[in-house]
């Protein structure tokens, strides 16, 4: 469906009127696509100036005054009268100095909305307690500086505008810092504490560093803390996120979760509903039992407790285990969702970049939320009906 251009999807993606997986599938095209992420740009400033325009009554005397006004302008130019029945008279000048208004009026919307996005701080709002900016604490409103850092105490929280595309609220106990804003990149600096970020902008835009990995931004909304240690966890509630740090990536869809460590950068990620079991070997597995002689019990517990749903976590495991593992981890995975025509066990062994997209295309019919929400949908049905059987009971 998006295998090409995705402008026909483009309005509806901006309205947040697509499925998750649809907007998750178009955010991932305007990574790679210039001329898509370009008209994204376009519609997002034709939403954001319709947002900002006042609603005022028109006054009765607002079109005697544009028609007098034109008439002084086209005094001394020759006119031409067209006549459409029963329309009124308009004349190609005035055509034109209307046309002229409108392009000034819109060329000045995009120069405030551009000017917004660009500037060099954010606004910050007190939600709670005593934040402070630098040493100055915050009232009712205030200003973030390019390198300024915001901290709250234990009884304080705040928000941050992200500029024109999203928020973040900062939790209690947290001090981040403004990187920086412009059009083409805004960043964050989380040190320690807990943020929650909502944000409505191409992927890639919005960026929040952490000591031990990047969490990019691919439209969503999610949680991101950070201890004392440097480490950091990752929860998405909507859409999907990218941690980073250099060659080594996780991408996080809803409903699933992925720790870092300094010195190691993001573990791989998974869903929170899986396995208490699964989820501690994937710990072990991540962060301490590589190498070691712990590790094929690790990783056999790991592959026994997953589901079809945790292909999410071996798929990433994949590239990250040695070619031994690989076969191990393959052959589940197989088990769990067998590979469409065209993928191959040696071209996944090999690690063919088609193959394991074409795959991992398959396998995310079981990453979204649709299950979550079939469990909540029947857990409310049978309350539902046990509410209506001890009605029947009590006539």
């Amino acid at each position: 469906m998006f295998s090409k251009h995705v402008g026909k999807q483009m309005s509806a993606y901006c309205q947040g009127e697509l499925t998750i997986g649809e907007s998750r599938k178009v955010a991932e095209h305007l990574i790679s696509c210039r001329q898509c992420r370009a008209e994204h740009e376009e519609i997002k400033l034709g939403i954001r100036l319709a947002e900002n325009l006042p609603l005022l009554e028109t006054p009765d005397s607002l079109w005697n005054d544009l028609e007098n006004l034109l008439d002084r302008q086209t005094a001394n130019q020759p006119q031409v009268v067209i006549k459409p029945a029963g329309t009124r008279r308009f004349r190609r000048p005035r055509l034109a100095a209307v046309a002229a208004t409108l392009i000034l009026a819109i060329g000045l919307g995009a120069f405030w909305f551009y000017r917004e996005a660009s500037r060099g701080s954010w606004e910050v709002a007190r939600l709670a307690g005593a934040p402070r900016i630098g040493s100055a604490r915050i009232f009712e409103k205030s200003r973030l500086a390019v390198g300024q850092w915001l901290e709250t105490d234990d009884s304080s929280r705040a928000q941050i505008n992200v500029s024109s595309i999203g928020s973040v609220e900062i939790d209690p106990n947290t001090k981040v810092r403004l990187l920086e804003t412009s059009v083409t990149e805004h960043r964050l600096e989380l040190a320690r504490g807990r943020l929650s970020a909502r944000i409505w902008a191409p992927p890639r835009l919005f960026f929040v560093d952490t000591p031990s990995a990047v969490a990019a931004d691919l439209g969503c909304a999610y949680t991101l803390e950070v201890n004392d240690e440097g480490g950091s966890l990752l929860r998405v509630t909507s859409g999907w996120v990218a941690l980073q740090l250099r060659d080594r990536e996780s991408l996080v869809p809803a409903g699933a979760a992925c720790a870092t460590r300094p010195g190691i950068g993001p573990g791989t990620p998974y869903f929170e509903d899986a396995s208490e079991a699964f989820r501690s070997s994937l710990g072990k597995v991540d962060f301490e039992f590589q190498k070691s002689s712990e590790w094929q019990t690790t990783l056999a517990t790991l592959l026994t407790e997953s589901r079809p749903r945790d292909t999410l976590t071996l798929w990433h495991l994949l590239s990250r285990v040695e070619a031994t593992d690989r076969e191990r981890v393959y052959e589940r995975m197989a088990a769990l969702v067998p590979p469409p025509a065209g993928v191959t066990r040696d071209g996944v062994l090999r690690l063919d970049d088609k193959m394991l997209n074409d795959w991992k295309d398959q396998m995310e019919n079981y990453w979204s939320d649709d299950s979550v929400l079939r469990k909540a949908w029947i857990k409310t049905w049978t309350r539902s009906i046990e509410k209506i059987k001890g009605l029947e009971r009590t006539k």
